[in-house]
């Protein structure tokens, strides 16, 4: 089931359209606080991202300028307005679509489907990227990055940093995270693996998210992140 952010505040379009795409099995979910969809964004870890242009607190194409600089995420914008810098402004900004309201819902889903078909499901390389307390892992590029900076994993730190972040608030014990980095063809002993984590989270600190990893004793680590995530 593919994840969906609609960032609508019309309460009356956005149920339409979660009610019409959760007949095709999409997972839609809405905005909050129209302050805080970055936080909303990170937390959730959407599959594609629907934006209305007018917004309260800051316009459609703020936050599609925000996202665009932690994820590559497939976006498409929503709009009554009928200007044609609107569209321009959408593709100069890194949208993938543009629907101008109103709009048939079937034109809708067959361009949603077909975006999420070619991000998705023609890329045989595992899925780029994923948003851990509001930073980008970019798991091909073996990066991390927020507004602090960017930090470079090795192919181990990094294996072991998406796991636990796949897995964040459950603890993940020491022998799971060697028996999947032997099962992935990437041998680690225990005391390795006590080095790349440490390495991990020296990397992290740089770019301050070292305090997010915690060790558990005795039982394993564990990647945090907010209530509700």
């Amino acid at each position: 089931m593919f994840k969906i952010m609609l960032i609508e505040d019309d309460t009356t379009l956005f149920q339409e359209i979660k009610e019409r795409l959760s007949l095709w099995s999409y997972e839609v979910f809405g905005v909050k606080q129209f302050d805080k969809v970055m936080q909303e964004f990170a937390e959730a870890g959407p599959e594609l991202v629907i934006i209305d242009i007018q917004l309260p607190k800051f316009d459609g194409f703020h936050w599609c300028r925000m996202i665009r600089a932690h994820s590559n995420v497939p976006i498409i914008f929503l709009s009554s307005r009928d200007h044609p810098m609107d569209m321009v402004m959408s593709m100069q900004l890194g949208a993938d679509d543009f629907v101008q309201k109103p709009f048939h819902f079937d034109v809708l889903i067959a361009k949603i489907q077909a975006i999420l078909r070619r991000t998705y499901n023609y890329n045989n390389e595992p899925t780029q990227l994923k948003t851990w307390r509001g930073a980008a892992v970019d798991y091909m590029k073996n990066t991390i990055a927020n507004d602090e900076g960017t930090a470079e994993l090795t192919k181990n730190e990094m294996f072991i940093l998406t796991y636990l972040v796949e897995r964040k608030n459950k603890i993940v014990s020491r022998d799971e995270l060697i028996a999947s980095l032997w099962n992935n063809e990437q041998f680690v002993s225990d005391n390795t693996l006590t080095v790349n984590v440490n390495r991990v989270r020296k990397k992290l600190e740089s770019i301050g998210l070292d305090p997010y990893i915690e060790t558990k004793v005795g039982r394993g680590y564990m990647a945090t992140e907010e209530a509700g995530a």
